[in-house]
C-alpha cells in the first residue's frame, strides 16, 4: 500500500476516538476543537457547553487552547484538531513548549488529508512526522498512536498526566456526514464562558 492510500485502512475511526476522549474526560475537561472535521466529530460524540468549536481560523486551535490553559491553570484543557491545521500553525508548537502549561494536551487527528477541501494528501502522508516536530519544538511528551491498544494507553497522557503533551492519532481517511455544532459565535462564546465561570462569565 502506498503512503498516499495507507490512511484509507487505518483501524482507528475518528468519531469513535472523539467519543472515547469526551466520555473519559468527564465534566471538568475543557475542549477546543479545530475547524472542520474535529468540530463535527465532537459534536457527534455529544455537543456540550464545555466544547468550543472553531469555525474558520485555520491554525488557531492550538494557540487558543494554549491561552485558555494559561488563563485557567487549574483546569484540564484538551485541543483536538487535524493534521492539516497543525501543519498550518506548526510554529504554535514551539510557543507551547516555551510556555509549557502542564494542564494542556494536544490531540491531533491525523488522517493525512485536507478533509474539507477534497481529501488531498497532507505532508503527513509523505514524510512529515508531527510527533517528531513537537519533540523538536521542545515538547518532550509527544507520541503517535496507531491502534486501539495504543490509544487506550495514551488516554491518561491526554487527560490526567502533566503536560504539555502532543498525541498524534492516526485515524482513517473516510468521508462522513456533517454533524454541525451551532454557528453563532456569540452564543458559543457565552455558553463556554458560563460553563467555565458561571453566570458571571457573561455579565
Amino acid at each position: 500500500m502506498s503512503n498516499l492510500s495507507r490512511a484509507d485502512a487505518f483501524p482507528l475511526r475518528r468519531r469513535a476516538v472523539a467519543k472515547q476522549i469526551l466520555d473519559a474526560g468527564g465534566d471538568d475537561l475543557l475542549i477546543i476543537t479545530g475547524l472542520g472535521s474535529t468540530n463535527w466529530d465532537f459534536t457527534a460524540a455529544g455537543d456540550c457547553e464545555r466544547i468550543f468549536p472553531l469555525w474558520g481560523a485555520m491554525g488557531g486551535a492550538i494557540p487558543m487552547a494554549l491561552g485558555l490553559a494559561m488563563a485557567q491553570p487549574e483546569k484540564r484543557v484538551l485541543v483536538a484538531t487535524g493534521d492539516a491545521e497543525t501543519l498550518m500553525g506548526v510554529g504554535s508548537l514551539a510557543t507551547v513548549a516555551v510556555q509549557a502549561p502542564d494542564n494542556l494536551a494536544i490531540a491531533v487527528f491525523d488522517n493525512e488529508r485536507y478533509g474539507e477541501t477534497g481529501m488531498q494528501a497532507t505532508a503527513t502522508a509523505h514524510k512529515a512526522d508531527l510527533a517528531a516536530i513537537a519533540r523538536g519544538s521542545g515538547i518532550p511528551v509527544a507520541a503517535t498512536v496507531t491502534d486501539q491498544a495504543e490509544l487506550d494507553a495514551a488516554m491518561p497522557v491526554m487527560l490526567t498526566q502533566p503536560g504539555p503533551s502532543v498525541t498524534v492519532i492516526k485515524i482513517r481517511a473516510e468521508p462522513l456526514p456533517f454533524v454541525l455544532p451551532p454557528k453563532d459565535g456569540a452564543y458559543l462564546k457565552d455558553r463556554f464562558r458560563v460553563a467555565l465561570l458561571g453566570s458571571a462569565g457573561i455579565v
